[in-house]
């Protein structure tokens, strides 16, 4: 408690030790940002409000009933931990004093991931009739299978949170922006796929309007880094290169496959996943099969080291999708900041 009367000694107050979001200040910069709050507020959208009445659950099997809601499940590893994560951002941007519009975009990513959540959690809750897929009693063999896929899942992505928190602090915004980016560009493309793939117009609505989120997710980020990079600090750009390996691996258990000499999974986790997969494709629920996940990852990642290449960032090798580059090995759970 500081107690000492400064207002009793001095005819103005002393500077505020940083980081602190005081003082306030509505400094507006970069016209581009002010377009996309604009949309955001335009495209606002409520997971509740979708087409739920056409939405017929019982006309599936509980097979095809889990293996759907696993994927949902999986999707919601990444999902529920982009509200924190946002938010985190969100709260970095007012300590380094960011402009105006630059909060607003990221509080505009923080109540967007917010929606994708809840669109995860009310399609779990439709398909296996239960709020949580770990307590869920699973009804077939596939099921039990897939729900143990899902603890493992659930846990990996406990040990990154706990690795998020303490990365956070260390990171300027430039090396945020590129890590947040990588996500952005590779879920643009599935969940617009997904949403052409798709039988259920609830779900069809749902990707469409997610695919939208992350195409103006993406924006925000390349405005910012075409702000910022022409006078990034040089020692950023290692950082970088590193983020961009660990978000690959990270980001790949949902867009790929998960590596794993990365992910602490089980020996028979693949084979679930892929025969969940099949059931779900098989329902009318589209997931892109490993050729298409593997061309979709390889086109993001391409499209990232086209923008990375401008600022002379040297890209890592990604040799699981074909592409050369810098090698780095040094990656953990602990140092990684990407997010979905």
């Amino acid at each position: 408690m500081h107690n000492e009367r400064l207002a009793e000694t001095m005819e103005f107050p002393p500077e505020t030790p940083q980081p602190n979001v005081y003082p306030l200040s509505w400094r507006r910069q970069t016209d581009k940002l002010e377009e996309v709050w604009d949309a955001a507020q335009r495209e606002n959208w409520d997971p509740k409000h979708l087409c739920w009445d056409t939405f017929d659950v019982e006309s599936y099997s509980w097979e095809e009933r889990e293996a759907i809601a696993y994927w949902w499940t999986l999707l919601s590893v990444f999902d529920a931990s982009a509200p924190p994560v946002f938010a985190s951002a969100f709260i970095k941007t007012y300590e380094a004093h960011e402009e105006d519009a630059v909060r607003r975009c990221f509080f505009s990513v923080t109540r967007d991931e917010q929606n994708h959540e809840q669109m995860c959690g009310l399609a779990i809750t439709r398909l296996l009739e239960h709020p949580d897929p770990l307590s869920y009693e699973p009804k077939t063999e596939l099921g039990k299978k897939l729900q143990k896929n899902a603890k493992w899942l659930y846990y990996n992505g406990g040990r990154y949170w706990s690795g998020y928190k303490s990365a956070v602090p260390k990171y300027s915004l430039a090396v945020l922006f590129s890590s947040f980016l990588m996500g952005e560009i590779a879920a643009a493309t599935i969940f617009h796929q997904m949403a052409e793939g798709c039988r259920e117009e609830v779900f069809k609505e749902a990707f469409r309007n997610i695919g939208r989120d992350e195409g103006r997710h993406m924006a925000i980020c390349m405005a910012l880094m075409e702000r910022d990079y022409p006078k990034m600090d040089l020692a950023d750009k290692p950082l970088i290169t590193k983020q961009v390996r660990a978000g690959y691996l990270f980001l790949s258990a949902v867009l790929f496959e998960p590596p794993p000499d990365f992910w602490d999974l089980p020996n028979d986790f693949i084979a679930n996943q892929r025969a969940g997969e099949e059931v779900a494709r098989a329902a009318g629920f589209h997931i892109p099969d490993y050729e298409a996940k593997k061309e979709n990852w390889k086109k993001a990642m391409l499209n990232l080291k086209g923008v990375l290449d401008r600022y002379d960032i040297p890209f890592p090798a990604i040799p699981e999708v074909g592409i050369s580059g810098q090698e780095v090995t040094d990656i953990d759970m602990a140092s990684i900041i990407p997010v979905f």
